[in-house]
């Protein structure tokens, strides 16, 4: 069962390193002009529900199962992207607005968490895939 759990968590974290470098993907052609900060954020809002979804579930699943060394790790990032899922001014598009974006530098700091979350999301896979290898063992 503790691979299993292993298993789902690896794919989920696959998941969401797909989504980190999408989100440095789409920063980056705003960075650079290559599209207008209408379809940048209206691109990188559609994933910012999943990615929190995806994040929670993993770290509830680690609470349920007992991982609670993984649990505690994943805690602070579930936590900030709820946080800045329900901080979202009114009036705003979203997490990422066309008309701040560019604004107090967002878009330096948007393109820095992005970066963070991936560092976070690929030591999160190798040390699931760490754990899965060692649970098949186990077993």
């Amino acid at each position: 069962m503790e691979a299993v759990v292993f298993v789902f968590s690896l794919l989920d974290c696959c998941a969401l390193i797909f989504l980190s470098v999408y989100f440095i993907i789409t920063l980056s052609d705003l960075e650079c002009d290559y599209i207008n900060a209408r379809s940048c954020c209206s691109k990188l809002n559609k994933w910012v529900i999943p990615e929190m979804i995806g994040h929670s579930i993993v770290s509830v699943l680690m609470l349920v199962s007992l991982h609670w060394f993984i649990f505690l790790l994943n805690l602070p990032v579930a936590t900030w992207n709820i946080y800045r899922f329900i901080m979202v001014p009114s009036g705003n598009m979203g997490v990422f607005d066309p008309t701040e974006i560019h604004n107090r530098g967002q878009l330096k700091s948007h393109m820095k968490e992005a970066m963070i979350k991936l560092g976070f999301h690929l030591l999160c896979f190798f040390m699931y895939l760490y754990s899965m290898i060692l649970a098949l063992i186990n077993d």
